[in-house]
Order: C-alpha cells, then sequence, then structure tokens
C-alpha cells in the first residue's frame, strides 16, 4: 500500500485543532474550528474522492480519540467519509492507550517505523495518515511517505502546533497536483523527491562575465 498524508494547513503552517475548540487539551490554544468557515462542495468532494481510495487508516493517538469522538457517531450510510472511517481498520500508534474500542481499530505496538513498513507491503491502495503530526515526523524521518495531501487555508494565527516544526527531517518535495476550493483553499499534492539541493544566487566574476550560480 501506498502511505498517504492529508493535513489541514494555515498560511503560517498551524495544523492545531482545525475542526473545533478544544479547551480540554488546556494548553492556550483559543483559536480552534479555524477551518470550519472554509468547508464548501468542492472541499467535501475531494476529501470524500480522496477517503474513497483508502485501504486502512494509521493515526496517532489524538487523532484517533478525536476522530472516534466524531466519525463512530455518525451512522448514515450514505455518508462517504463516516463509511470509510467506521469501517475500514484503524492502525493507532500510542505509547499510553491500553486498548481501543472504536469498530476495527488495533495498537500498533512495538518498532513503530518497522511496523509500519510491513502494513505498507501488504496488499491495497492506500494506508492513510490523517493529521497526526508527530507521527507524521516519525514516517518522514524513515523515508515511509509517498503522497503528501496540503490543504492550505487562507488564515494566519500566529501561534498553534505546526506539521513541519522545528526539526523536522529535510526533505525535498514534487509537487505533483494542485487545486482551489471555491472558498480559497489552496489543495498541493506532493510526492517525497530526496534530499534537499541547496544552491546560491550569488554573483561569481569568470574572466570578464558575471554570472549567478545555482
Amino acid at each position: 500500500m501506498r502511505l498517504t498524508v492529508t493535513s489541514h494547513l494555515t498560511l503560517d503552517g498551524v495544523m492545531q485543532s482545525n475542526g473545533k475548540p478544544e479547551p480540554e487539551l488546556n494548553d492556550g490554544f483559543e483559536q480552534g474550528g479555524w477551518q470550519v468557515p472554509y468547508l464548501d462542495e468542492d472541499f467535501a468532494r475531494l476529501a470524500a474522492d480522496w477517503m474513497a481510495a483508502a485501504d486502512a487508516f494509521l493515526l496517532g493517538r489524538g487523532t484517533y480519540e478525536l476522530f472516534a469522538g466524531h466519525w463512530a457517531q455518525i451512522t448514515d450510510p450514505d455518508d462517504p467519509l463516516a463509511t470509510r472511517l467506521n469501517g475500514l481498520p484503524k492502525h493507532v500508534v500510542s505509547t499510553t492507550l491500553d486498548r481501543v474500542e472504536w469498530n476495527n481499530s488495533m495498537l500498533l505496538r512495538g518498532d513503530v517505523p518497522e511496523e509500519v513498513a510491513k502494513l505498507k507491503r501488504q496488499p491495497g491502495n492506500e494506508l492513510q495518515v490523517h493529521g497526526s503530526a508527530a507521527l507524521t515526523q516519525t514516517l518522514m524521518e524513515h523515508d515511509l511517505i509517498d503522497e503528501y495531501r496540503l490543504f492550505i487555508h487562507p488564515i494566519v494565527l500566529g501561534n498553534g502546533k505546526h506539521l513541519f516544526a522545528h526539526g523536522t527531517t529535510p526533505t525535498a518535495l514534487k509537487l505533483i497536483d494542485t487545486r482551489t476550493t471555491g472558498r480559497g483553499v489552496v489543495v498541493h499534492v506532493y510526492q517525497p523527491s530526496g534530499k534537499p539541493k541547496y544552491g546560491s544566487t550569488a554573483i561569481e566574476q569568470e574572466g570578464d562575465v558575471l554570472r549567478s550560480r545555482p
């Protein structure tokens, strides 16, 4: 299976509490629910199309608990997101949970990169990660991500947790698709393309010719 990461970000890279306020986290973030005004039919259609490609989900503890508290309560068989999330296998990475009770959920124990690599070798289309910032950084470090789907919202918050936080593994990405929803969310799809390359825009003189150095 291909491993894909989907995340919703502000222009300044914040991903925290996009769907609703979370005062129970007690971490001082007071801007939860910033994504909601940008939800529209374009957004829903794109999310449903990508969700239809999933054969299993890989979630960190925080995202798992958030999803279980919401999607497990939606039983409408015509809801494409709830149907996939409730019905498909969900692998949960956590060192604090003793059990997971949401339908078709199982804890992923042991060496996380090794266990995720085993999941990827199973037959199927996509193993999808949603949210799960800390897990995503671990997957980046071990070169396990095949595709990033980033929903960039036209808003700046100034504080909050970032998907690509300080210390993230340097990675070059290739843009393979981009779309814009009716409410201005720009969706970029990237695939990893190795390590970053570096250059300089400094002007160098070679004989009597000035050249810019790539």
